[in-house]
C-alpha cells in the first residue's frame, strides 16, 4: 500500500475518532450510577451518533470498536436489582465504563501503528538532514544577516514537511520543533547555523522518541533465551561501547537516564540546551549523603558532558567548567561530575586532584568513558535503550 495513502486514512481515522471521543464525552454524564428508571432523549441521541460513527474505525491488527453505547435504561434496571438483591455493581460499572476503555485501547493502537508506519521513512529523513546541514551552512559566517538558500537548505526543507506530515500532531510536542520552524521560515544565515547548533539536535532526538514510543519494543533476536542460556556460550562478556553512535544530545540523555538510575541522585533535571553558549550546565541533582548514625544531607551537584571522541578533555576545559559555578546560583554547587565518552588528560587529572585537596567548591568528579562503561555494565539495559547495545 502506498504511504501516503495509508497515512491519509490514519488522518480520517483520527478524525472520526476524535468524534466519537466528543460524543462519549457528552454522553458519559447523562449514564445512571445508581439505579434509575427511563430514558433520555438527548441521550438517544448521542447513542445514534455513536452507532453512526463506529463505522469510521477500521481495523487494527484486527481489532476495532464495535458495541453500542449503554442502554441507559438498562443500565439504571441493572442497578436497581443489585440493590434490591445486595449484590455488588461491579459487572453493571464495568459496562458503563467499556466504552472509554475501548477508546483508550482504540488510540493506542492508532498511535502505534501510525509509528510503525512512518519508522522506516523518518530515518531515512533523519539521514538526509543530518547529511545536508553540514553542508548548506558550510562558509556562511555565524552572525550573518544574508538568506541562505541552496540545494542544500531545499532539501532540508522538504524533509522538515515530510516529517511533519508523517508526525502529524506529535510534532508540535517536540522540544524546539517551533524555533525551528521559525528559523527555516526566516531562513538567513545565523538561523542556519541556530538550527544546526540547538534545533536540530533537539528536533531530531524527539523524532526518534516518537518514532520508537515506550511501548515499542527493542529488536531482540528470534531465540528461546532460556535455551540458549543452558548451551555452550562462546567469547566473553565486554565492557566496550560504540560511543560513536550517540550524537552531542544522545550522550546526554544517556548520562541523564543514567543518573537516574542512582539510587543516592534525586531531582536530576536538565538545565541548558545541548551546544548552550555557557559550554555547559546540561544536568543538576541532588546527592543525597547519609552517615552511619542516621543523618541525612543532601548536596547539589552540576553534570557537565562533554561527548568527545577525537580529543581528551585538558585541564584548561575542566578549569573553565569550574570557572562557570559562578553562573550555578544561587543554591551553592557543592559537586561537579565532568562525564566524557573518552578521556582526561594527565594534566587534568592532576588539577582536579589539587583542587580536591584545596577543599574549594565544587568538588569535582572526572568520570572518563572507563568510568562510564563500568556504570552501565552494571545496567545494561539503559545501555540498551540507547543504542549501545
Amino acid at each position: 500500500m502506498d504511504l501516503e495513502e495509508l497515512l491519509a486514512a490514519m488522518d480520517r481515522t483520527t478524525a472520526n475518532l476524535k468524534k466519537l471521543e466528543g460524543v462519549w464525552e457528552r454522553a458519559q454524564p447523562l449514564i445512571p450510577t445508581g439505579p434509575q428508571l427511563g430514558s433520555n432523549i438527548e441521550y438517544d441521541g448521542l447513542r445514534a451518533a455513536w452507532a453512526d460513527l463506529l463505522p469510521g474505525l477500521p481495523l487494527i491488527d484486527g481489532w476495532t470498536i464495535s458495541d453500542p453505547l449503554p442502554d441507559i435504561q438498562e443500565v439504571g434496571q441493572a442497578y436497581l436489582e443489585c440493590f434490591e438483591a445486595g449484590v455488588p455493581t461491579t459487572a453493571v460499572d464495568d459496562a458503563t465504563d467499556k466504552p472509554a476503555v475501548d477508546l483508550a485501547a482504540y488510540r493506542y493502537r492508532l498511535d502505534r501503528a501510525r509509528r510503525r508506519a512512518a519508522r522506516g521513512r523518518l530515518e531515512q529523513l533523519v539521514a538526509t538532514v543530518d547529511a545536508a546541514l553540514p553542508i548548506a551552512v558550510e562558509g556562511t559566517k555565524r552572525d550573518s544577516l544574508e538568506q541562505l538558500t541552496n540545494d542544500s537548505t531545499d532539501r532540508i526543507d522538504t524533509a522538515i514537511r515530510e516529517i511533519a506530515r508523517l508526525l502529524g500532531e506529535d510534532a508540535e510536542s517536540i522540544d524546539r520543533w517551533w524555533d525551528l520552524i521559525r528559523h527555516m521560515r526566516f531562513s538567513q544565515g545565523h538561523d542556519w547555523h541556530d538550527i544546526a547548533e540547538f534545533d536540530w539536535p533537539a528536533v531530531r532526538t524527539g523524532i526518534q522518541a516518537q518514532a520508537l514510543g515506550d511501548s515499542d519494543p527493542l529488536p531482540v533476536p528470534d531465540i528461546d533465551l532460556g535455551q540458549a542460556a543452558s548451551g555452550d556460550l562462546t567469547g566473553a562478556a565486554t565492557l566496550a561501547l560504540p560511543w560513536d553512535r550517540l550524537r552531542d544530545d544522545g550522550f546526554e540523555r544517556l548520562l541523564y537516564d543514567l543518573l537516574r538510575a542512582i539510587p543516592e541522585h534525586q531531582n536530576v533535571e536538565w538545565l541548558t540546551q545541548t551546544r548552550a553558549p555557557d559550554r555547559g550546565r546540561d544536568l543538576s541533582l541532588d546527592r543525597v549523603l547519609k552517615d552511619g548514625s542516621g543523618g541525612v544531607r543532601t548536596e547539589r551537584v552540576i553534570v557537565q558532558a562533554k561527548h568527545w571522541l577525537s580529543r581528551s578533555v585538558n585541564a584548561t576545559a575542566v578549569m573553565e567548567s569550574v570557572t562557570a559555578g559562578k553562573l550555578w546560583g544561587p543554591t551553592l554547587v557543592r559537586g561537579l561530575i565532568i562525564a566524557t565518552s573518552g578521556r582526561f588528560t594527565t594534566d587534568a587529572v592532576a588539577w582536579a586532584e589539587q583542587h580536591n585537596s584545596e577543599g574549594k567548591a565544587p568538588h569535582i568528579d572526572l568520570w572518563p568513558n572507563s568510568r562510564l562503561k563500568t556504570l552501565l555494565a552494571q545496567r545494561p539495559h539503559i545501555a540498551a535503550a540507547h543504542g549501545l547495545k
